[in-house]
């Protein structure tokens, strides 16, 4: 027989289960304190992986804590408990550090496989909801996820333990990443599909090579500039001085303008018609503030500076940033 519930009631419900989790969590936070501290500690002196362990439903969320110490910069992968007293203990390493989940503390797998992690010499770091337990006991320092109540009505589902769990392990990431000093170019190197690997590419990753770029002197005769825009392809070319440093651009649309100031071009230099002070961007800078600046000033190019001299190290132009999907 199919069961229904009337909407308020559901949302009853929810409103319930996400108080309960919210209050687990500022529970969790209230007794963090030195054993959070040193288990940054041991993972920044990693010279190996992070390996998190665990079964059940805690070894869903080790998982997760493991993508995300990945995802920024930490080497780390899941192993289960359960497999690894079964052979798999061999996938740990000298040099690695692990992360011991267990909400009772006494999970039976996961304490088969401590004698083994000491024996290499292993860091352990436990994630347990009892600081008293017998994993907690053998860790080199404990994060403690005890909380008051699950969510479940039954306080058998684990809910609100794993929601609070979930929630160190990402406390643990980000205080390993900040004191990496992890910046959004490391995460975007290690995210490079997709919308975020876009959203953080960087205008060196997509620009064209010095090779690429077109360029001229100021005393160029237009006629040869033109030729040089034609081949370059950009539909601009870059003006530069005796010393090779940036002073103007000059694009299709200077020299019809110019065609339709003078008529004949013959006696005027890429100097006489190029437009000064052109736009440019850093190579280092993301590649969305440079199609922003595009967008800004209705220009389809940007040129790449080498420092103080000025010359240019290389060249965007609109149909790369296409090609790269971040427009």
């Amino acid at each position: 027989m199919k069961r229904s519930i009337d909407p308020d009631s559901a949302l009853q419900i929810a409103r319930r289960v996400l108080r309960i989790e919210r209050d687990a969590l500022e529970e969790i936070s209230g007794r963090l304190g030195e054993g959070f501290a040193r288990a940054v500690d041991l993972v920044l002196a990693c010279d190996g992986r992070v390996v998190v362990t665990g079964v059940g439903k805690s070894g869903q969320i080790c998982r997760k804590i493991a993508a995300t110490l990945s995802s920024t910069g930490t080497s780390s992968f899941f192993l289960h408990a359960g497999e690894a007293v079964h052979g798999d203990l061999g996938m740990f390493a000298r040099g690695d550090v692990c992360i011991a989940i267990s909400y009772s503390g006494c999970t039976q797998e996961v304490l088969a496989l401590l004698p083994g992690v000491k024996r290499i010499g292993l860091p352990l770091i436990a994630i347990t909801g009892d600081a008293d337990s017998a994993l907690a006991k053998a860790a080199d320092a404990v994060l403690d996820v005890r909380v008051t109540a699950e969510a479940c009505p039954l306080s058998q589902a684990p809910t609100a333990s794993t929601t609070a769990t979930l929630a160190m392990g990402d406390a643990l990431a980000v205080a390993v990443l900040e004191a990496k000093g992890f910046t959004d170019r490391d995460f975007a190197m290690l995210h490079p599909g997709g919308t975020l690997g876009r959203k953080l590419m960087r205008v060196e990753d997509v620009m064209r090579p010095r090779a690429a770029v077109p360029l001229v002197g100021d005393d160029t005769p237009v006629l040869d500039a033109l030729r040089k825009i034609t081949d370059g392809g950009l539909g601009t070319a870059g003006i530069v001085d005796s010393g090779g440093a940036l002073v103007g651009v000059i694009t299709d649309g200077d020299i019809r303008r110019a065609v339709l100031r003078v008529g004949d071009l013959s006696p005027l230099s890429a100097g006489d018609v190029m437009t000064r002070n052109p736009k440019t961007v850093a190579a280092d800078a993301l590649a969305e503030e440079a199609l922003a600046t595009m967008e800004r000033h209705q220009i389809t190019s940007l040129f790449i500076l080498e420092g103080a001299s000025r010359r240019p190290l290389g060249i965007l132009h609109l149909h790369d940033l296409l090609k790269a999907g971040v427009v």
